[in-house]
C-alpha cells in the first residue's frame, strides 16, 4: 500500500527540520497520480523547503504545468530518449512525442525553469540521436543530460554490449562543438558543458565510469514507504510501519537520521554485471 499525501508531507516536515532543503518527485509517473498539485502545495508550505522538481514522462505536461507551478513546484526534468515519433512511440509502447513537445513548451510558459531532459543513449536503439540532442542546446536554454545506461532491473532490457561509457557520449557530443565546462551552483551527479555561445546546457551524469557517490547525499522514499540510501542498494528502511503505529516524530527523526548514517562510500555495481535480485528503476524512483 502506497503512501498517502499526508504521510509523505510529515516525513518531508521532520526531513526539513533536519537539514533537508530540496525535494524531487520522481515515479514511474507522478503525473498519474490524483490531485498531486495538492501535495507540491503541502511540501511548498513547509519552512525550510526551497527547491522542488518533478521527474516525468512529459506526457501529461500540457495539462498540468500551470497548476503545478502555481501550487510551487520550481522545475522539471524530462525523460526522453528518442526524438524520432516512430522511435519514440516504439520505446515508450504507444507514447506520443509531440505531447511531450508540447509539455516542455509548457512547462517554460509556467515557468518551471529550466526544463531538462534526460537522455540515456543505448547502443542499437538511439545512440545515433546523441548529437541531435546535443543540438537542441544550440537555440534553447534547455538542459540536455546524457546518463550512461545502467544494470538496474530484468535482465530482459540490460545488456553489457548495449551500454555506451560517458567518454564516448562526449566524444558524440563533441561533434558537434567543442564543449566548455558551465558553474551550475547545484550539488548534484551531472557535470556540466555549453557550447561556446550556446544557451542550453550539456549535462554527463556517469554512474559507472565516474561515479559521484562521494558528493551524494540524496536519500529515496520509494511509494510504499522505504528508506533507500543508496540507489543502487537493495538497503531499505521501512519508515511507513513507523508512520502506521503511531510511532511520535522523534522516532521517524531517528529512522532519517539512520538512512543518512548507513550510507555506503560507494554503490554495489561490479564492471557491468547485473546484480541479482535488483527492482526496476520504476519501482523505486529514478
Amino acid at each position: 500500500m502506497i503512501l498517502s499525501y499526508e504521510e509523505i508531507v510529515r516525513i518531508v516536515r521532520i526531513a526539513a527540520a533536519n537539514g533537508v532543503r530540496k525535494i524531487r518527485l520522481t515515479g514511474g509517473e507522478p503525473l498519474i497520480r490524483k490531485n498531486l498539485s495538492c501535495l507540491v502545495s503541502s511540501i511548498a508550505g513547509i519552512s525550510g523547503i526551497d527547491d522542488i522538481s518533478l521527474t516525468t514522462n512529459g506526457l501529461l505536461l500540457v495539462a498540468m504545468a500551470g497548476e503545478l507551478a502555481e501550487a510551487g513546484l520550481n522545475r522539471v526534468n524530462v525523460s526522453l530518449d528518442s526524438l524520432k515519433p516512430e522511435r519514440y512511440r516504439e520505446i515508450t509502447r504507444g507514447g506520443d512525442l509531440q505531447a511531450v513537445l508540447e509539455g516542455m513548451d509548457a512547462a517554460e510558459k509556467a515557468g518551471l525553469l529550466p526544463v531538462k531532459i534526460n537522455m540515456v543513449p543505448i547502443k542499437g536503439l538511439n545512440d545515433d540521436e546523441i548529437e541531435d540532442f546535443a543540438r537542441l542546446t544550440l537555440n534553447s536554454s534547455r538542459h540536455i543530460r546524457f546518463i550512461e545506461y545502467m544494470p538496474i532491473g530484468s535482465t530482459t532490457f540490460w545488456s553489457e554490449d548495449k551500454y555506451i561509457p560517458t567518454d564516448i557520449i562526449r566524444e558524440r557530443v563533441e561533434r558537434v562543438g567543442r564543449l566548455e565546462p558551465v558553474k551550475i551552483r547545484r550539488n548534484g551527479p551531472a557535470r556540466y558543458f555549453s557550447f561556446s555561445g550556446a544557451p542550453g546546457v550539456i549535462g554527463l551524469i556517469s554512474p559507472l565510469t565516474h561515479h559521484f557517490c562521494a558528493y551524494c547525499n540524496r536519500l529515496r522514499l520509494t511509494s510504499d514507504g522505504k528508506l533507500r540510501p543508496c540507489l543502487f542498494s537493495e538497503t531499505e528502511i521501512d519508515i511507513r510501519s513507523a508512520l502506521r503505529s503511531g510511532a511520535p516524530d522523534g522516532e521517524i527523526e531517528r529512522l532519517l537520521r539512520l538512512a543518512v548514517e548507513i550510507k555506503p562510500e560507494s554503490h554495489e555495481l561490479s564492471g557491468m554485471k547485473l546484480p541479482p535480485g535488483r527492482k526496476a528503476m520504476s519501482r523505486i524512483g529514478g
